[in-house]
């Protein structure tokens, strides 16, 4: 059976929150979200375009050239300005890259490959912030 967004949003924030040390809301780049408003009333330069039934997840925005967004849907990736997307459905987890921060790193970047075999990266926050997009990336692959 077909998940709806609503069940998909939910279970990757319940994943989230249990795989993420709290507060929650200290990370400097990196948050989740409850629903669609709290991101588009921080954010609200930054153009995406969503379905009518698709919710945000979570995202990491280092600038408003260099960000990563999760939704129920896709992945969408702005690196120097430069936007790639590619739909979660039938997509595979692929790499995490350094998200511990070894080195002092204050990101690094995680990678998916879609159902055309194409690879796409997402930033990840190092740190204690990386639960975040590792597990909303992780979880809805695994559900979708």
């Amino acid at each position: 059976m077909k998940k709806t967004d609503q069940v998909k949003h939910r279970i990757c924030i319940s994943k989230i929150k249990r795989r993420t040390i709290q507060p929650y809301d200290v990370f400097q780049w990196t948050k989740f979200y409850e629903d669609n408003h709290t991101f588009f009333n921080v954010y609200s330069n930054i153009p995406i375009q969503l379905n009518e039934e698709e919710l945000l997840i979570c995202s990491t925005v280092i600038d408003f050239n260099n960000y990563s967004i999760l939704t129920t849907q896709k992945l969408i990736t702005s690196e120097h300005g430069c936007i790639e997307s590619g739909l979660i459905m039938h997509a595979e987890n692929g790499r995490y890259g350094n998200f511990k921060g070894h080195g002092n790193e204050n990101f690094t970047f995680g990678k998916i490959i879609l159902e055309n075999e194409k690879t796409l990266k997402y930033f990840i926050e190092t740190g204690k912030a990386s639960m975040i997009m590792v597990y909303g990336v992780k979880t809805l692959i695994q559900i979708t």
